[in-house]
């Protein structure tokens, strides 16, 4: 970082260089930002794991009465699950007429932003077409389609090693636990007794090119995936808690209004399934 500073101070052209130090400010920020929750949290796993205040003030070099002050400071940890700083959320369109976003995938992307925006990361909306092409290779990426929908999350549903999403010989849609076997279809799709629910994938996966990840969530029906996202801002801390920013996957489950869709609850009806041994 102080390389890049010097590199922007040696700059004789000053409108070049007025750009490069307007960025470098915005990276500094955030990197400012981010550190601070990376000294929240290890602050609260030393004091968790039995190191006393006197202890982690020592470790720090700073008074036990800054470590009171610092351990309060910044964002909270689960920050990390989303991203560090720009979080991009793409949600699909819909073939018709005219091109059109569902009312439950718009919503979907909003409660995804202000979820971010709440945990102190920047956000935006971008729309996945109809044809379903993403490009999964970038930082910070939230993707809410399904394999119905995109022929890329299809492909990256494939290769999740403990949960797949296939349609059954009666043509209903389900995500299958590959290790017990176990089939969870949508209530809603219930030809005897349809209920107001869903059930909806949410996981992180690698991305194509081995460089990251990206969060994917994946509703049987697009207030499925509504469904995940009312989860996952109710439950963030504790699914940071258990997955990390590792790959992993589960099924969510979520009850909606009939008429206008809006979900009354939602809850894991898996465990955080890890891809990987802890």
């Amino acid at each position: 970082m102080i390389e890049e500073v010097r590199r922007v101070a040696a700059m004789q052209d000053h409108a070049l260089r007025v750009k490069a130090a307007v960025d470098l400010m915005t990276e500094l920020q955030g990197a400012v930002v981010e550190t601070s929750r990376m000294r929240k949290e290890s602050i609260a796993w030393l004091r968790d794991h039995g190191y006393s205040m006197a202890d982690v003030a020592k470790l720090m070099g700073v008074s036990r009465a800054r470590v009171a002050q610092l351990r309060d400071a910044g964002p909270p940890p689960e920050r990390a699950f989303l991203g560090a700083q720009h979080v991009q959320v793409l949600v699909p369109m819909r073939a018709g007429e005219r091109d059109y976003v569902a009312l439950e995938d718009s919503s979907t992307g909003q409660k995804l932003l202000a979820l971010a925006h709440q945990l102190q990361l920047d956000g935006d909306l971008g729309y996945i077409p109809t044809t379903g092409e993403i490009d999964l290779d970038h930082d910070e990426l939230i993707v809410v389609c399904g394999p119905k929908t995109s022929p890329v999350t299809a492909e990256a549903l494939g290769n999740d090693p403990r949960i797949s999403f296939e349609t059954l010989a009666d043509g209903r849609w389900a995500l299958i636990e590959r290790e017990s076997g176990t089939v969870h279809t949508s209530p809603s799709d219930n030809p005897e007794d349809p209920m107001p629910t869903d059930v909806a994938y949410f996981g992180r996966l690698p991305r194509p090119d081995g460089r990251g990840t990206f969060l994917l969530i994946a509703g049987v029906h697009a207030v499925g995936s509504l469904g995940a996202a009312h989860f996952l801002s109710e439950n963030i801390s504790d699914v940071y808690k258990q997955a990390g920013t590792a790959p992993f996957s589960m099924v969510i489950a979520a009850d909606f209004e009939p008429g206008t869709k809006t979900i009354v609850g939602s809850r894991a009806v898996t465990d955080v399934l890890h891809h990987e041994p802890a």
